[in-house]
C-alpha cells in the first residue's frame, strides 16, 4: 500500500488551492484538524473505519455527522470525496500537509529546539531571530530538554537539522577518528 503521505499529498494540495481561492486558509486548517481528530479517535477507527460491513460512503457520512457544525459544507463535500476514495484514514496526514502548505504560504516555520538544559526567554529570542534571518521566515519555537546531549542544542526546522550538541560533536569526532 502507498505511504500515507504520498496518498495525502494530492488531497492536501487540492484543499489548499481551494482554500486559497476562497480566502479561507485559517478556516480550512481548523476544520481539517477537527476532522483529523475525529478520524484519529480509537473508537471511530475500530467501529467505523475498520468495519467491513460499511461502505466507503457510509463511513464518510459517519465522519461528517460526527464533525457536525464544526465543518462547512465545502469541507463536508471534501470529506465525502475523500471517503468515496477510501482514504479517510489519511485525513490526519492530509491535515498535516495542509498545515505545512499554509505555513509555507505565510512564510512561517515551526522550529523544535532540543537542549541539554532549559532555555530562558532571552536565549529563545536570540535563536529565533538568528533562524528567522537565516531561513527568511517567521519562526515559532517549541523547546524540549534532553539531558543526554551534555550541552548545546539540536534545531529541527522542517527537513533541516542543525546538531550543535556536545553529544553530536563527540559522535562526529569518533567517526572521524575511526575512519
Amino acid at each position: 500500500m502507498a505511504e500515507t503521505s504520498t496518498v495525502a499529498r494530492p488531497y492536501a494540495k487540492a484543499a489548499f488551492e481551494y482554500a486559497v481561492e476562497q480566502k479561507a486558509l485559517d478556516d480550512w486548517a481548523g476544520m481539517l484538524e477537527t476532522a483529523a481528530l475525529v478520524v484519529k479517535d480509537d473508537d471511530m477507527h475500530s467501529r467505523v473505519l475498520g468495519n467491513p460491513r460499511l461502505s466507503s460512503n457510509q463511513k464518510a457520512d459517519v465522519v461528517v455527522d460526527v464533525c457536525g457544525d464544526a465543518v462547512s459544507d465545502a469541507v463536508r463535500n471534501f470529506l465525502r470525496l475523500v471517503g468515496q476514495k477510501g482514504r479517510l484514514s489519511a485525513l490526519p496526514a492530509i491535515a498535516e500537509q495542509f498545515a505545512l502548505l499554509k505555513a509555507q504560504q505565510e512564510r512561517r516555520m515551526d522550529v523544535n529546539i532540543v537542549s541539554a538544559f532549559p532555555l530562558d526567554d532571552a536565549q529563545q529570542d536570540k535563536l529565533a531571530s538568528a533562524l528567522a534571518k537565516r531561513l527568511n521566515r517567521e519562526i515559532s519555537i517549541t523547546t524540549q530538554v534532553d539531558s543526554t546531549l551534555l550541552g548545546g542544542v539540536i534545531l529541527r526546522a522542517g527537513d533541516t537539522v542543525i546538531d550543535g550538541s556536545v553529544r553530536g560533536r563527540l559522535n562526529r569526532l569518533h567517526e572521524a577518528l575511526s575512519a
